[in-house]
């Protein structure tokens, strides 16, 4: 299979709404890359004979919002194999606090006290290489207490599920609404021996899921403030939010978002442009 990729460069004010438009779009959602450029929104549309209608569903919506932003779309078509290698060759095993993050292709050997994830993301996107899961892997390893009950909304490739059932916790629930997406967490959780522990499955937050003692969303600004009244619902009493992928410009939208659905913040971590808050219930 081909791959179109889209990419724009954009500001941090803009990352957010680029990134959400495309990744509307996009096989997996989009990704924001942060590099000695700036910002740069991406997403990988499959060749196939949908791109056409697909491709003029997005040049619209780019239309109306280059109203209000400068905005250049650019476009490279990329084999399958070289999309591959060329996010392999920049996966490399990374020490975020006890957990160790190995691609399934490297050999690692954890230090003492470290917790080995093994990890091959596929065309899901969490590899832990991205500030806003770095640091949801740190406050999670922070909130996250032995026999909790944990829902992972958005997991991509399972990077946080798996964390969560590493560090102990009862059961996991990872959810996704990308088919592919949640096939690359139910193999990273098989080839981790956590099945027992963690449910992947297609779908977003429903009362049918029940409650929980911690929550870990992932996601951008805009998702994340259209489901707090839901996340905080489906939070126990006492239970914590950990909400990433928040662009510093949003910050205090989410924090408000936050005051409104009953959740008290907690902390705030950042690293550039890029914010995660912990709240409680």
């Amino acid at each position: 299979m081909k791959w179109l990729e889209v990419r724009a460069r954009v500001g941090p004010g803009e990352a957010d709404d680029v990134a959400a438009l495309l990744g509307r779009f996009g096989r997996g959602g989009a990704v924001v890359e942060e590099g000695p450029q700036g910002l740069m929104v991406k997403a990988y549309l499959p060749v196939d004979r949908a791109l056409p209608k697909k491709k003029e569903r997005l040049y619209t919506l780019i239309g109306h919002l280059s109203l209000i932003v400068s905005l250049k779309l650019e476009e490279e078509v990329l084999e399958e194999e070289d999309w591959a290698l060329a996010w392999r060759a920049h996966f490399t095993p990374l020490h975020i606090g006890r957990l160790v993050i190995k691609p399934s292709w490297h050999n690692c050997a954890p230090g003492p006290g470290e917790t080995v994830l093994e990890l091959d993301p596929g065309q899901a996107f969490g590899t832990g290489h991205h500030p806003t899961t770095r640091m949801c892997l740190l406050l999670l390893q922070k909130y996250l207490r032995p026999g909790i009950e944990v829902l992972d909304l958005g997991t991509g490739s399972g990077i946080l599920a798996l964390a969560a059932a590493r560090l102990g916790a009862r059961s996991v629930l990872a959810l996704d609404t990308d088919p592919l997406a949640v096939k690359a967490a139910r193999e990273n959780v098989r080839r981790n021996g956590l099945t027992g522990a963690i449910k992947v499955r297609k779908g977003t937050l429903a009362p049918r899921w029940g409650y929980f003692d911690l929550i870990a969303a992932n996601l951008t600004a805009r998702p994340v403030l259209e489901l707090l009244p839901a996340l905080s619902s489906s939070l126990k009493t006492g239970g914590g939010l950990i909400a990433g992928g928040i662009i510093a410009d949003r910050e205090e939208d989410v924090k408000k978002g936050l005051l409104a659905a009953g959740l008290r913040l907690q902390e705030k971590a950042a690293e550039g442009e890029w914010r995660t808050l912990a709240a409680c219930k």
